[in-house]
């Protein structure tokens, strides 16, 4: 299992559906996951703009990893985005049957995840959104990203900045050298 982690705009998404489709993997994003459920009280509670407890997401995400059963490596996008997640996940390996391989950081200055988002064109991407996601993203990742460490998960930063295929370029570099692809 790979497991991406970067702010809002640093390209996790694309690279890891990029990564998915040139290796046959199999991308699961703990955001489309939700999306795409078929329950109709959690639809209705997303509607009203309530946040989705991590007993739901985890779950979801326990379900779609053993439907992935049969795919060599799973990319996760959006998840763990606690602690307690990142928990679930180690500690949930014997249900789930996946190890965390390596989790990769994208690494993307302010500047460019400002650019970036402007693209987008989203209401909610103003510039002092991107502020508020980056502090919520720095307080929920650290603690994530140290307790990883504590378990000896093999963690990289790889510079997000550049071309789409410059980035792919360098996270292909690492995995190789993980001896993951």
């Amino acid at each position: 299992m790979i497991v991406f982690f970067g702010p809002a705009g640093a390209g996790k998404s694309v690279q890891g559906q990029m990564l998915a489709a040139r290796q046959g993997w199999r991308w699961l994003s703990a955001g489309q996951l939700l999306r795409d459920t078929h329950d109709m009280e959690l639809l209705k509670e997303m509607q009203t703009g309530k946040l989705v407890t991590s007993e739901t997401v985890n779950r979801l995400m326990g379900e779609a990893l053993k439907r992935a059963k049969n795919i060599d490596r799973v990319i996760l996008d959006g998840f763990p985005r606690e602690l307690s997640q990142a928990k679930w996940l180690i500690s949930a390996q014997p249900e789930h049957g996946r190890a965390i391989d390596l989790v990769v950081v994208l690494e993307v200055p302010r500047s460019e995840l400002l650019k970036r988002i402007e693209v987008r064109g989203r209401v909610d991407d103003t510039p002092d959104a991107v502020d508020e996601r980056l502090k919520i993203y720095r307080t929920e990742m650290y603690p994530i990203l140290s307790y990883f460490t504590e378990e000896n998960v093999n963690i990289v930063h790889i510079d997000g900045t550049g071309s789409v295929g410059q980035v792919h370029d360098r996270i292909m570099e690492e995995l190789v050298a993980c001896k993951l692809a």
